[in-house]
């Protein structure tokens, strides 16, 4: 019987298709406007933890920072052996100087910048290596004349397919060797070019390029088993310790937790998203109204028919069956329409922001059996008046 009443009601959608394409046009921009939201959420969300990842996971970024007492005070090493040693759960610590340079080899130029590093700073912000090696103990000791450099370096200035370990280059006065290539870190919608960089030990880069042993931050990554508050105010009471803050003196240091930032963004682009993706929903609801009244109307137009099915024998519930598949069918045509705009839509929109793709099944399959849902809510008052009708009184209508 459900094989035959559907056949009916795509029978008669087919009848009037261009109305019934109208009638729909509500869910198909309601469907659409709510997936390709989420879709996009989901998008910047992957793209912000991109971007945060790029930074290192489960890490603490500490930044001296300005006070009343004037500049900011630079860290040294021995705060971060201290760190190191000293507070339970660290998995690495850092610290790391940075200049802009100008790179040559080949006879080519090239504006860089270098950063002076450790491997534990390797480790926090989980560089990968695509060739060649990281430094040895011995190297990162005595600061030696040895460098990582990034693929944007690699494509400007070094020849093109060949592997840049073991070639001598100079950062700005200073001859190093090439031991490492690592692999790329560039991100979507990120204004550093994080691939334009030359990584050398730290005491080689505060001898020859910064003239101090002033540290601009260190990076702290730790063992996610570890309660990050309670790190964090482990740093905290051992860093104004170190520094010789007393009781009722503001930090002059700043800590920043990745995994808290990447929750944050998460949490606000998530509530975001579902705001937009409600006011979208009211066309759904809108869209609803439609069904409603053009399956009225189509019981108006057709109360003679129904009055003779139910003469010939017809029960009210196989009448309020063939209306209610027709409300639902219309509503899941709608609906597919709008999630085939859906996709496009937002592949489109995802390349011109330059974001992610992610496409969700579980979204769209919730998405479509909303639609089914609608129909069922939005249909079941015309197809019970249809069933209601008097099949003298419907005889009659003309």
């Amino acid at each position: 019987m459900f094989g035959a009443t559907l056949l009916l009601s795509l029978r008669e959608i087919r009848r009037h298709l261009m109305r019934s394409f109208l009638t729909t046009l509500g869910i198909i921009i309601g469907i659409a406007g709510v997936v390709v939201m989420v879709t996009l959420g989901k998008g910047v969300t992957a793209s912000v933890e991109e971007q945060i990842s790029s930074l290192g996971t489960n890490a603490f970024f500490i930044f001296p920072i300005s006070t009343d007492r004037g500049q900011p005070r630079p860290f040294r090493l021995d705060d971060v052996e201290a760190v190191r040693e000293q507070v339970a759960g660290v998995r690495a610590a850092a610290g790391q100087v940075e200049r802009n340079v100008k790179a040559f080899h080949n006879g080519q130029d090239w504006s860089s910048s270098v950063e002076g590093v450790g491997n534990d700073y390797i480790n926090a912000r989980s560089i990968e290596l695509e060739d060649g090696r990281r430094f040895t103990p011995a190297e990162e000791q005595s600061g030696a004349n040895v460098c990582i450099i990034g693929p944007t370096l690699r494509e400007e200035i070094f020849v093109p397919g060949a592997s840049p370990v073991g070639e001598q280059m100079r950062v700005d006065d200073v001859s190093c060797q090439v031991i490492g290539l690592f692999k790329s870190r560039a991100v979507g919608n990120s204004n550093q070019d994080l691939d334009n960089t030359i990584l050398m030990p730290i005491k080689n880069v505060q001898r020859r390029f910064v003239g101090n042993d002033d540290i601009n931050y260190m990076i702290v990554s730790y063992d996610a088993a570890y309660d990050s508050t309670t790190m964090q105010n482990t740093l905290i009471d051992l860093i104004r310790e170190r520094r010789l803050l007393q009781e009722g003196q503001d930090n002059d240091f700043d800590i920043v937790d990745t995994a808290q930032v990447n929750d944050a963004v998460a949490t606000s682009v998530g509530m975001l998203t579902a705001l937009v993706a409600m006011i979208a929903g009211i066309a759904l609801v809108v869209g609803g109204i439609g069904i409603m009244n053009i399956m009225l109307v189509s019981v108006t137009e057709r109360t003679r028919e129904i009055g003779i099915r139910l003469a010939i024998g017809a029960l009210a519930r196989e009448v309020r069956l063939q209306f209610l598949t027709e409300a639902v069918v219309l509503c899941c045509f709608g609906g597919l329409l709008g999630l085939m705009l859906a996709f496009v839509i937002s592949f489109i929109l995802a390349g011109v922001i330059d974001i992610p793709f992610v496409f969700d099944p579980a979204i769209n399959l919730v998405a479509f059996l909303f639609c089914a849902l609608l129909g069922i809510v939005f249909g079941y008052y015309p197809a019970r008046r249809a069933s209601k009708l008097d099949p003298i009184d419907a005889l009659r209508h003309e």
